[in-house]
């Protein structure tokens, strides 16, 4: 089992940067691979990135794609999510999970969720 802890998110203004991290525990963090979701209020969880178990294979919805940047340090078992050129429509809260089988982009193909960060991106 893996169990997630998101951090970092907050107030940004428009075009600002956050960095989001999940911290993990569990022995196999290192060969799970791992995305990040969030939920904005009256909407549905919707997927934003995806990461390998080794970190050399990503995936981005498209409204993030060239803005944010997702990594991972298995030595300290932490995924990242880099967030840069924020825009209003990014405010949701931002949830870590693990990846179990199927397709990357869908919710219920993912366990192990945290408990998700807010971030905030005032206009």
């Amino acid at each position: 089992q893996v169990q997630l802890v998101e951090s970092g998110g907050g107030l940004v203004q428009t075009g600002g940067s956050l960095r989001l991290s999940c911290a993990a525990s569990g022995r196999t963090f290192s060969r799970r691979a791992m995305g990040w979701f969030r939920q904005a209020p009256g909407k549905e969880r919707e997927f934003v990135a995806y990461i390998n178990w080794s970190g050399s294979s990503t995936q981005y919805v498209d409204s993030v794609e060239g803005r944010f940047t997702i990594s991972r340090d298995n030595n300290k078992n932490t995924v990242y999510l880099h967030m840069n050129s924020l825009k209003p429509e990014d405010t949701a809260v931002y949830y870590c999970a693990a990846y179990k089988l199927g397709l990357v982009t869908v919710t219920s193909n993912y366990d192990s969720w945290g408990q998700g960060t807010q971030v905030t991106v005032s206009s």
